[in-house]
């Protein structure tokens, strides 16, 4: 009875001190009813569409409560730039199951100190391993992105039907052996058991979480039979992902290897600090949700972003073309390296028109506020979920023509080098820009620029592309069949 009682008198302060003195000056934005807000009205198939609908209707700042959690969406690109730049807004939404799975560990899920700890952990070790721009550093990187790409391209190879294949599991294969390699200090071969598992475990985690959505912004939904299975699902995969991490740190420990990886450093960093008898951020739980973080969104986005760029080249056959014609003038029959990035303006062009059509993160990676701040003119309360909406700012006519047209040559400057649009952010922006945004560019270009070297993409006879995506937690192809025929090699 006592707590009831001390509930209702913090409930009374509460209505008292609105009601009386503090009046709010929200962002304009919908009604929505009690409890689910505007949930309803929510399309789960396409929120990006549903959200991107607000923003022209209601502006660049954009007010509703979803479920629980109220939330600003952000549809001007400096906007978006100067909000995500200051510390009020570097915490993460609270979102159940960020919270109820991930515990606030990791990296994508961390807040404050131990985001800042450990993002700076994170960024020196992608620099140390060859996440720079030039120098001895970055060509160990490029062969080790380079080693995964060979082995692709082997694959396609031998795989491609007059009728087409699906390449999504070959793909994954080797980019994800990309980052098993540099987060783990190990590759897999295609049928490992242990890789399949996660493999499928990946794919599967991203489809759940996106249709787990409200269960982000309703908790009492976790009671019901669907959400709860959900729960159950999600929460199993990651135990049993753990248990995989453990035994690989430990054949670590066993017999170390002079490897660069996450893994390597952090145990390193471990060790050191246990001697001197402070942990700090290194801890047991959080190793394996970094390792899980790390791999998780290197692997996914860039893993998509190829995707949708082989199928965009199998749609639009005369770029592809144009890239290859680019390719043949600059490089002759010499393979592309990170050295011609600069003179393959085309192709760096394609990707980045990729990246702006298809937002691989159409609704941003929600950001959570600190503290009770603003927003320009607007009041925005502690614990609000910020979105930079990603998918409303890449088609926004009023910075873009024909914004759902596929045109590459919008990023080609008048001297002809790569140009770079205020309102193209691919890797998001502020202070929880993506760590790793360096290495998705190289191993992005270094895929795309060896496949489209050695073999034609197209889709099998008859068969229209769809270009149409699945909307999970990333935005995905459905499921499709590629020809890779081999090109004729031409030398001058």
């Amino acid at each position: 009875m006592s707590i009831l009682m001390i509930s209702a008198a913090f409930l009374l302060i509460a209505v008292f001190y609105y009601a009386s003195g503090k009046k709010l000056r929200l962002p304009p934005g919908p009604m929505g009813l009690p409890i689910v807000g505007y949930l309803p009205w929510i399309d789960p198939k396409a929120p990006h569409e549903t959200l991107t609908k607000l923003t022209r209707k209601y502006g660049p700042i954009c007010g509703l409560r979803m479920g629980s959690v109220y939330t600003v969406i952000l549809s001007d690109p400096r906007l978006v730039r100067q909000v995500l730049a200051k510390d009020a807004f570097s915490g993460r939404a609270p979102l159940y199951l960020t919270h109820g799975i991930m515990h606030g560990y990791g990296l994508i899920c961390a807040e404050g100190e131990l985001w800042r700890d450990q993002r700076r952990f994170v960024a020196g070790c992608l620099k140390n391993f060859g996440m720079v721009k030039f120098g001895p550093r970055r060509d160990r990187m490029e062969r080790r992105i380079l080693a995964a790409v060979e082995e692709c391209i082997s694959k396609l190879k031998d795989r491609s039907k007059v009728d087409g294949f699906e390449p999504n599991e070959t793909l994954h294969h080797c980019m994800g052996n990309v980052m098993n390699d540099l987060v783990f200090g190990k590759t897999y071969d295609e049928d490992d058991p242990v890789w399949n598992w996660l493999r499928k475990l990946q794919e599967e985690g991203v489809k759940y979480i996106g249709i787990a959505g409200p269960l982000n912004f309703l908790p009492f939904l976790r009671f019901l039979p669907r959400y709860g299975n959900t729960m159950y699902t999600l929460n199993d995969g990651k135990l049993k992902t753990h248990e995989i991490y453990r035994k690989i740190i430990e054949e670590h420990r066993s017999a170390p290897k002079k490897t660069e990886s996450v893994l390597a450093a952090f145990d390193g960093e471990m060790t050191n600090r246990t001697n001197s008898n402070d942990l700090g951020y290194f801890t047991e739980p959080q190793f394996y949700h970094l390792l899980a973080d790390i791999f998780g969104a290197g692997t996914d986005t860039t893993l998509t972003t190829l995707r949708w760029f082989l199928l965009f080249m199998a749609a639009y056959p005369e770029e592809q073309e144009k890239i290859c014609r680019e390719m043949q003038q600059v490089l002759s029959d010499k393979e592309p390296t990170l050295d011609d990035r600069a003179a393959l303006t085309r192709l760096e062009a394609a990707i980045a028109e990729v990246q702006r059509l298809r937002s691989v993160v159409p609704v941003g990676i929600p950001h959570g506020t600190f503290e009770d701040t603003k927003i320009g003119e607007y009041d925005i309360p502690k614990g609000t979920m910020v979105v930079p909406m990603q998918w409303a700012i890449h088609t926004d006519p009023s910075y873009w023509s024909d914004p759902l047209e596929f045109k590459p040559e919008r990023f080609i400057a008048d001297d002809g080098n790569l140009a770079k649009p205020e309102a193209f952010l691919p890797f998001q922006t502020g202070k929880r820009m993506c760590v790793g945004d360096e290495l998705a560019r190289m191993t992005l270009f270094l895929f795309s620029a060896r496949i489209l070297h050695r073999f034609i993409v197209s889709a099998p006879p008859n068969t229209p592309v769809d270009l149409e995506g699945e909307c999970g937690i990333t935005l995905v192809p459905k499921p499709h069949r590629l020809i890779f025929t081999v090109r004729e090699r031409t030398t001058t």
